[in-house]
């Protein structure tokens, strides 16, 4: 295999896409949606063969509770398992759904479907008795209608929670498929000084940019193998490639968890001044990106070296013809050795 070869994927999440930390997550059914299945499910127990007209009527019924009960429970069980546990998130994807969601809302409305699970099941245990103990027909058949009454209105009061959940679901698919277990190379500096052309120099086809749920432009996240190692390469236009004051609150929050990364900060300059903004400036963001990623080593690195090459002791590049690109890599591998 050559010591370098690379692929780029499209980060905007789609059903059968999803990260892993996601996938599993399940679509939300309305309270409304669960009654119904369950009900229908219910009504098409069969009755037992047996000969005892009331023993059978009993058994009928017990049946359709327990249909209702497996149907309620099963759904339940799915959306309580199926939602990640925050706290059990690694801190890239907990720093993000912290900032896509209310976390306290998410934490309380899965605590209000494992109520709801609770109460079907104790009410399941209740009715189970009394139907046991039933003396008639029409005793039965009330007492099954009174469960299911008392059952929906169980899940008409978390209602509210699954249309939460379910909106938490389409968040989740908009999350960029980052893995925070591999190194990674952040790029950085002000836009058109390089970023996208180097990404596109070291990978074997252009790069797709796909929507980032915390800007309106878009992220590029790429994969390559160098020297049996996987890497990926996160390029967030929106994000570092603008001075601090330009940032609102929630474009801080996704600086943060990118924060959460391990790797190498690559921060490109354009000492041609060719992308319109000065060297003053993008020395000033520089700063400010150093500052940010306190907890991880930090490459600058010249582009444009066709058009201008400097005397500063910065490594010199260029995207365009790909000089440079192998010496910065090769660094980039050696400052990441411990990552």
């Amino acid at each position: 295999m050559d010591p370098m070869s690379v692929w780029f994927t499209n980060v905007l999440i789609h059903p059968d896409t999803n990260h892993p930390v996601f996938e599993k997550v399940p679509t939300v059914l309305t309270a409304e949606e669960i009654i119904d299945k369950a009900f229908r499910r219910a009504r098409s127990v069969s009755a037992p063969q047996l000969k005892k007209t009331i023993v059978r009527i009993r058994a009928h019924n017990l049946a359709r509770v327990f249909t209702v009960r497996d149907v309620v429970v099963g759904v339940l069980n799915r959306y309580i398992n199926g939602f990640p546990r925050a706290e059990a998130l690694h801190p890239f994807y907990r720093a993000l759904l912290d900032l896509l969601v209310d976390i306290n809302q998410y934490k309380k409305s899965l605590g209000a479907l494992n109520w709801a699970r609770s109460m079907v099941e104790r009410l399941t245990e209740r009715y189970h008795r009394r139907i046991k103990g039933a003396p008639d027909k029409e005793t039965v058949d009330a007492l099954r209608r009174e469960f299911y009454g008392r059952v929906a209105s169980v899940l008409k009061q978390v209602a509210d929670d699954l249309m939460f959940l379910a909106s938490v679901r389409e968040e989740f698919r908009k999350i960029p498929h980052i893995d925070p277990s591999l190194p990674t190379i952040i790029v950085a500096g002000f836009p058109n000084v390089g970023k996208s052309e180097f990404v596109r120099r070291i990978s074997t086809a252009h790069p797709e940019v796909a929507p980032y749920p915390f800007t309106t432009k878009g992220i590029t996240v790429g994969h390559f193998e160098r020297n049996g190692r996987r890497w990926q390469v996160v390029d967030t236009p929106g994000l570092l490639d603008r001075e601090l004051e330009d940032r609102n609150a929630i474009e801080m929050q996704a600086v943060l968890a990118l924060s959460y990364l391990k790797g190498v900060i690559l921060f490109i300059l354009d000492p041609s001044e060719t992308c319109g903004y000065p060297m003053e400036r993008q020395r000033r963001l520089l700063d400010q990106v150093r500052r940010e990623f306190k907890g991880l080593p930090l490459l600058v690195v010249e582009n444009k070296c066709d058009v201008v090459r400097t005397d500063t002791p910065n490594l010199k590049m260029s995207a365009l013809t790909g000089e440079g690109i192998e010496e910065v890599l090769s660094t980039v591998e050696w400052m990441a050795g411990g990552v």
